[in-house]
């Protein structure tokens, strides 16, 4: 049995209940819920980098792209924003 198994069995007896009965519970509320019961997100982090920058990384990464720009590091304007569109569902 795998470790990361072992901890989810050990998380349910820790609430006085085995995996069976966590399960059966799952599926009774989703069924009241008429759906998941409880609200499923995305890393933001791994869809919008940025989101956990402060100002300051921001700032300094901004910086960096100018230079880039200045020696004549950049992408056209076109197969940025179509990378963009992909990789954020834009």
């Amino acid at each position: 049995m795998s470790i990361r198994l072992l901890k989810r069995i050990n998380v349910f007896k820790d609430l006085g209940t085995d995996t069976t009965t966590a399960i059966r519970i799952f599926l009774t509320q989703a069924v009241a819920n008429n759906g998941f019961p409880f609200e499923i997100k995305r890393n933001i982090a791994e869809y919008y980098p940025y989101a956990a920058m402060t100002e300051e990384e921001i700032l300094t990464k901004l910086e960096k792209s100018r230079k880039h720009g200045e020696e004549g590091k950049f992408r056209e304007v076109d197969a940025a924003i179509s990378d963009m569109r992909s990789r954020y569902g834009l």
